[in-house]
Formats: C-alpha cells, structure tokens, sequence
C-alpha cells in the first residue's frame, strides 16, 4: 500500500503549473498539476490507446478541448480517450488529479 497527501507533497508555482506523479505503474499512472489562475495545460493529444480522467478537488477553470471548453469546478471529472485533444486552464487556483490507463 502507498498514501500520498497531495497539499503536502506539491504546492503552487508562480511562473508555471506544478506537477507531481503520485504513481506510475504498468496498469496506471496518476499525476496531480496544481495551477494558479491563469495558468494552464495547453490543448494535446497522445498517439496510444488508453484513457485518462482529470478531476478537479480544489478551485475552478475549464477543460479544453478542440471544439470548446466545459466548466470545471470541484468535483467534476473529465473522461475521455487519450488520443482525443484535452487540456485545462484555471480561474482561480486549481488542483487537479489525472490518472492515465494504460500509463504512457
């Protein structure tokens, strides 16, 4: 078994989103990126099979995607193919959590 307190083990950075991989396995791989308003993960893709999820557990911001964006608040998950383009911008400070199967 592994715990991990993500406001313990990444924090915010001024200049860029932080990220943090919390676990990386043959299975799965999950990674926490912390924004600060204003900051974001730019749209992209992967050439892989697979999936990911992002899930918002702190702040508010958008998932981007090529046709638009959706809201983004605590609690919401987005999930989708990960040859299908995604990103995140934040509104306010923003913590989220991303699991990637099968990890790339």
């Amino acid at each position: 078994m592994k715990k991990v307190n993500l406001y313990e083990e990444n924090d915010f950075n001024e200049l860029h989103m932080k990220r943090f991989l919390v676990h990386d396995s043959p299975y799965f791989k999950i990674l926490n990126f912390n924004f600060k308003a204003g900051q974001e993960l730019p749209i992209h893709s992967h050439e892989l099979e697979g999936q990911v999820s992002i899930m918002v557990f702190e702040g508010e911001g958008e998932f981007l995607a090529k046709d638009g964006t959706m809201p983004a608040k605590q609690g919401d998950v987005l999930i989708s193919d990960i040859s299908e383009p995604h990103g995140v911008r934040a509104k306010t400070d923003m913590r989220v959590v991303v699991t990637i199967a099968p990890p790339i």
